[in-house]
């Protein structure tokens, strides 16, 4: 693949750009439609890796230096932790709760303890995701 094709980095950080929102989208949807922190983990990625196609590893690296076997660790204790707080209030582990708040600009929302547990999940799978497509990439 020709690293300097100018359309197809101009292209990529464009479609980046739509794919993250997309992603985020469907991490907040999760709750009520298909969609939530492992979906939305896996556009994200996808995006990362359009990233790494289009550029080469270490400009992608420069813009997001993130040691994404670490994200993936953080992402693992939230979704731990979030388990273990419902054992404080003696009822399963994993169990949610729901609830209604009133938010200044968006008015009466709903939110749901799983919330913190889908955003673990999000990240791990980010970091799994990109922690093996890196570790492949450098093997060639």
């Amino acid at each position: 693949m020709k690293v300097n094709d100018l359309i197809l980095q101009t292209t990529t950080t464009l479609l980046t750009f739509i794919i993250l929102i997309f992603s985020v989208y469907l991490f907040f949807a999760g709750h009520y439609t298909p969609g939530g922190g492992f979906i939305g983990g896996l556009m994200t990625s996808a995006a990362l890796v359009l990233l790494l196609l289009a550029f080469d590893k270490k400009t992608v690296q420069k813009a997001l230096p993130f040691n994404y076997l670490s994200i993936a660790a953080v992402g693992l204790m939230i979704s731990i932790i979030t388990g273990v707080i419902a054992l404080f209030f003696d009822v399963p582990f994993l169990t949610h709760t729901f609830g209604y708040v009133e938010l200044p600009l968006l008015g009466e929302t709903a939110l749901t303890s799983t919330l913190p547990f889908d955003l673990g999940v999000y990240l791990v799978v980010v970091g799994i995701a990109m922690t093996i497509i890196q570790t492949i990439g450098e093997s060639e």
